[in-house]
């Protein structure tokens, strides 16, 4: 496993790290002994930053963390959560002092400690960006010590180039992917030039790019890939990357010839993210331990080549530019 600095905070973290939103909720049925060995198996592999939020499960997948932290006791595990989404409408209005830090008490209960490590916003409203005193109260919780650092996680690029304007934003968590190509054009360049830590986050594009989805694969009921296709439950970008699932399919066959030899299509996938220096980690998800190892053992992969990286520059533009690049 490599590692690279975290923005300012002094960290230095795992270039593939832990999504923990699957082992939480919303993607199918996950047991909490798969969900640990996967857990284990990314701190095993050199893993040592996790990503989760308040929500995912309810606090599922912050106690599950929890869990983990006790049994690896002594070893350096950093965690970043999220607040926010419980709100019952994302309303500015709701972001209020109280409810901040509500959220961050409900999260210090459920990772068993008494200082958060990293707090994100968790994709709020546009209209937030242009409240500077939701970034005071993160400042006074960082003085209280409830919060080390905090960050951001937005849908949008102009979201992303608006939060870090905030002095003390120290991350931002933005969908980076293959089907994802917009944050490389501005907001890399301005995220290095105020050294901001990125995450990279839906580096598989929900699945997509692993190469093993079919236009005959199904997902359950409680899976967001069944029910947020179109944007009915949160922004659609979260699901498939906004893009159709036929085009994506279409668009991951021309990619598999582009995989080396003795690669998985995953692995590629996370490869390219790990191509661009401004970002920090990718995060993707894994729900046993197969999934994680697949995962992390994209870091060993060796770079791609200059034509590797124009055909997925082709690729994105004939099938999927016209579906994102406007949107997010």
């Amino acid at each position: 496993m490599n590692y690279r600095e975290l923005g300012r905070t002094g960290w230095k973290v795992s270039e593939i790290s832990f999504g923990a939103w699957a082992i939480g909720a919303s993607w199918g049925q996950v047991s909490d002994t798969d969900s640990l060995a996967a857990l284990h198996s990314a701190i095993d592999l050199g893993c040592n930053f996790i990503d989760t939020a308040d929500v995912y499960g309810d606090g599922r997948s912050e106690r599950l963390i929890a869990q983990l932290k006790r049994e690896r006791a002594g070893e350096e595990i950093i965690v970043a959560t999220k607040a926010g989404r419980r709100l019952p409408s994302q309303i500015v209005e709701g972001y209020t002092p109280e409810n901040l830090n509500s959220w961050v008490d409900r999260s210090l209960q459920n990772l068993e400690t008494d200082c958060l490590d990293l707090v994100q916003l968790h994709c709020p409203p546009t209209a937030l960006y242009y409240h500077p005193e939701v970034f005071e109260t993160l400042d006074n919780l960082v003085r209280a010590g409830k919060i080390r650092h905090y960050g951001v996680s937005v849908e949008r690029v102009e979201e992303a180039l608006k939060a870090i304007e905030y002095p003390n934003v120290q991350t931002v968590q933005i969908i980076f992917n293959m089907f994802r190509h917009r944050p490389v054009e501005l907001f890399f360049q301005e995220a290095k030039r105020r050294k901001v830590g990125i995450l990279a986050r839906v580096p598989l594009a929900s699945g997509l790019l692993t190469g093993k989805m079919t236009a005959q694969s199904s997902f359950a009921a409680d899976d967001h890939r069944n029910f947020n296709r179109h944007g009915e439950s949160f922004d659609m970008g979260e699901t498939f990357s906004g893009v159709d699932y036929e085009t994506g399919l279409k668009a991951v066959e021309e990619i598999k010839a582009l995989v080396p030899e003795g690669a998985s299509m995953t692995q590629f996938a996370l490869r390219w993210i790990l191509m661009f220096d401004a970002v920090t980690c990718a995060i993707p998800g894994g729900k046993r331990p197969d999934q994680v190892e697949e995962n992390m053992r994209a870091a060993d992969l060796p770079a791609l080549t200059d034509l590797q990286m124009a055909k997925i520059r082709e690729i994105y533009g004939k099938y999927v530019r016209a579906q994102v690049h406007h949107r997010w």
